[in-house]
């Protein structure tokens, strides 16, 4: 089988990412355009029941699969690859059953009284396939992970939106003279024939890359896998848990926020507007790096296994070094360039610059949250998954009751908002941090810190000039031409600072030849 070092790994990963980021926001953009704003809607009420149905279905075993495959594959034990994969199949097999059954009868109830639309209950039916269909993929997903084999994986996120979105056009259209709740349950139904076509591209993979016979000997196997089932659980349950309370304060944060405004007097059609700028176009700015942190810690998972299986304390200590100065090389340049060109990224991406003054307020604090999420893997990694479900509950309930009380006061409002998600964000990341130090004596790399520091600083300034180059022309094209010297600028000082070793650099296939 095909295996990457954690830099190809990553690569791979990132490479994905950002094919189906595009691909997806050429989904959104179709379906806007054929739906218009009510399609979207019915489209978009469903699908946080989705997400509430997968977290329940795969209860964190992709995260524990990864983990547990990488550290019996580092002893060579195939005997326990093969259990973890019996013991999750049948798992995920009976909570696809029974969460897809109680979802088709109590839907009426959902979409009656929950979901407050009745023509909900078109897509909500439409998309019940695809929870045991995502729920056997991400299994598939967790052994290539655990295998260290990224490929698979990253083919079949490409093939699935790309699927999704040649189908969305026909589906969707052939359905919308019968009403918009038919064609927005043509775009659940675009989603789950992507989604049936991704797994039956990981499980032919799967099948031709893997010697394992999961099917038989079922008996035996799940007779004699007690102690596998226990250790699954150990990260599956801790891991389910943080996905289920970021669930639950993503629920109540909207209903805290309306409530909290109303109290400082605040009109309700400018707290929808507000809260709409908030959330509609300052967080998925603050958000766009994460598919780089997301690819970090799904390739820091195996790979930190295999390292503590084999008792590499110092390769463990390297190796988060590594993944936390890529987190925050990449996060710094997001970091930059949303501070300064604040005004112009929203002028151009949305036609307005009335979030500017909360992404300036949000966006030097958020360059932990690219941070965060491999910090939480290294945890998951580390068997102290417990901990960072702990740590994440904590953060949540101080940013919801910071929350509460700055935005009930008039002199903050939504800045009250932004304040709580900021100190959210900052505390999670420093008891992630604090957590690893703690149990494993790790210290980020001073030499490290204030090398970026001081590519940061420069860049700020250098950036600083060319935006008032840019001011003076106020074009799309001095904009675009500002931002990619920037770019050019950033990366010179990541190499004249030499912030990645050469022996990295070479692991990357462009410049291998050049490093040699």
């Amino acid at each position: 089988m095909t295996r990457q070092s954690f830099i190809q790994g990553t690569l791979i990963l990132i490479l994905a990412g950002m094919i189906t980021r595009f691909l997806g926001f050429m989904n959104r953009i179709i379906i806007a355009r054929l739906m218009g704003e009510e399609g979207v809607g019915l489209y978009m009420m469903t699908l946080p029941t989705l997400f509430l149905i997968l977290t329940l279905t795969q209860f964190g075993l992709p995260v524990a699969i990864s983990k547990r495959i990488s550290e019996a594959n580092a002893r060579n034990d195939k005997q326990e690859v093969k259990k973890i994969m019996v013991v999750s199949t049948v798992f995920i097999l009976c909570s696809s059953i029974i969460l897809t059954t109680l979802l088709f009868f109590s839907s009426p109830l959902i979409t009656k009284h929950l979901l407050t639309d009745s023509r909900t209950i078109f897509p909500l039916i439409s998309m019940i396939p695809i929870v045991p269909l995502i729920a056997f993929s991400s299994i598939i997903k967790g052994y290539f992970q655990g295998m260290h084999n990224m490929k698979p994986q990253s083919y079949a996120l490409i093939l699935e939106q790309v699927i999704r979105v040649v189908l969305v056009v026909i589906i969707t259209r052939a359905l919308l003279p019968f009403g918009v709740e038919y064609a927005a349950a043509g775009a659940m139904i675009s989603l789950v024939l992507g989604e049936f076509c991704s797994f039956l591209y990981l499980f032919y993979t799967f099948r031709r890359s893997s010697a394992l016979k999961v099917h038989q000997n079922l008996p035996k196997i799940l007779a004699n896998s007690k102690n596998t089932i226990q250790r699954l659980l150990s990260i599956a349950l801790p891991a389910t848990g943080s996905r289920l309370i970021n669930s639950i304060s993503s629920f109540i944060e909207p209903i805290l926020v309306t409530q909290s405004l109303v109290i400082a007097g605040v009109a309700t059609n400018l707290i929808t507007k507000q809260y709409g700028e908030l959330m509609g176009y300052v967080m998925p700015l603050l958000f766009l790096p994460t598919f780089i942190t997301n690819s970090l810690s799904i390739t820091i998972i195996p790979s930190l296994s295999e390292m503590e299986a084999k008792g590499q304390v110092e390769a463990t200590q390297k190796r988060l070094q590594q993944a936390l100065r890529i987190s925050l090389v990449s996060g710094a340049l997001a970091t930059i360039v949303l501070s300064i060109y604040a005004a112009p990224i929203l002028k151009y991406m949305y036609g307005t610059e009335q979030a500017k003054p909360l992404l300036t307020l949000m966006a030097p604090f958020f360059i932990l949250l690219y941070i965060q999420t491999p910090l939480q893997a290294s945890l998951q990694a580390l068997d102290y998954a417990q901990a960072a479900m702990w740590n994440s509950l904590l953060g949540n309930l101080v940013k919801l009751s910071l929350i509460f009380l700055l935005a009930s006061s008039p002199q903050f409002g939504m800045k009250g908002v932004a304040l709580g998600m900021i100190t959210g964000v900052v505390l999670i990341t420093l008891l992630h941090y604090t957590t690893l130090k703690k149990n494993i004596k790790f210290k980020m790399s001073t030499s490290d810190l204030l090398k970026i520091g001081l590519v940061i600083f420069f860049t700020t300034i250098i950036g600083s000039k060319l935006y008032n180059v840019h001011s003076h022309i106020n074009t799309f094209y001095s904009f675009a031409s500002t931002l990619f010297i920037l770019c050019i600028v950033y990366l010179s000082l990541l190499y004249l600072f030499k912030i990645f070793p050469k022996q990295e650099l070479k692991q990357i296939p462009l410049l291998n030849n050049f490093f040699k």
